[in-house]
């Protein structure tokens, strides 16, 4: 029986936080995993443990935002496991971005990682991809997607846009038999929401995010939101008045900074 998720998965970001938790799961599903990530110590500790449980893996140090780097690092994990069927674009960073002081340098920086890096991923195995006519594409977006917040609108628009540009791609590539997965995750407890300062309840355990992703990845889902409650909340909230969508979320802001402030 074929294996839902082909025979070799490429997931950046494998070194910590959802995009490791993937590549164990997959990899306990029978999955040769090919993991990217900046983080060498990371890389190795994976690898180490997909070793010991005789599960095939080869790792590259690389950095997503250079195209051609990443497009080498992937030709040669290719050499090493077979052709890539899965991508999983996990590599990401979350950091607030106020507007006053707007700091342009972090703003670029999310966007070149989180949007442009997913780019330069698909770059690196979409061609082969076409050839055989056979892939699967997942793009780790957020619920932040949804709309801008303040003094988070850097990573709202960097998800935005992959949201976009999936869109796109996924109408486009149907006839090559390609297919396109956007997740978007709520906040989920990794090294990248540590970063953030701002009070968040109902983090979700990594573990639990993980498994609900792979289903969808599993079902080819082309778009997967979750925790529902709050993805609905959200879909509701872009759907009102201009006006009273603002005044919601102002007020969300308010309360979040109330609370972080208390918790200091």
């Amino acid at each position: 029986m074929q294996n839902p998720f082909g025979q070799v998965a490429l997931i950046t970001g494998a070194a910590s936080g959802i995009g490791k938790q993937l590549a164990l799961l997959l990899a306990a599903e029978g999955v040769s995993i090919a993991a990217i990530d900046l983080s060498e110590p990371g890389l190795i500790d994976l690898a180490n443990t997909l070793k010991s449980r005789k599960q095939p893996v080869a790792i590259a140090v690389a950095d997503v935002t250079q195209a051609a780097q990443l497009r080498d690092q992937a030709a040669g994990l290719q050499a090493q496991l077979g052709p890539i069927d899965l991508l999983i674009a996990s590599a990401g960073i979350g950091a607030e971005t106020p507007a006053n002081p707007f700091d342009l340098n972090s703003f670029t920086s999310i966007i070149n990682i989180n949007l442009l890096g997913v780019a330069n991923s698909i770059a690196a195995v979409l061609p082969g991809m076409i050839e055989r006519r056979r892939g699967h594409i997942v793009g780790l977006s957020s619920l932040a997607s949804y709309r801008g917040f303040p003094r988070m609108f850097g990573y709202c628009a960097s998800k935005a846009g992959l949201n976009a540009l999936f869109e796109g791609m996924r109408v486009e590539l149907r006839s090559n038999n390609i297919s396109f997965s956007t997740i978007c995750p709520g906040w989920v407890r990794t090294p990248m929401t540590a970063q953030v300062k701002a009070t968040m309840t109902r983090l979700m355990e990594v573990e639990d995010a993980a498994r609900l992703i792979l289903g969808a990845i599993r079902r080819r889902q082309t778009f997967y939101a979750f925790p529902s409650a709050s993805a609905r909340r959200l879909w509701l909230l872009r759907m009102l008045p201009t006006s009273l969508s603002d005044w919601l979320v102002q007020r969300m802001v308010m309360r979040l900074t109330t609370d972080t402030d208390k918790s200091k």
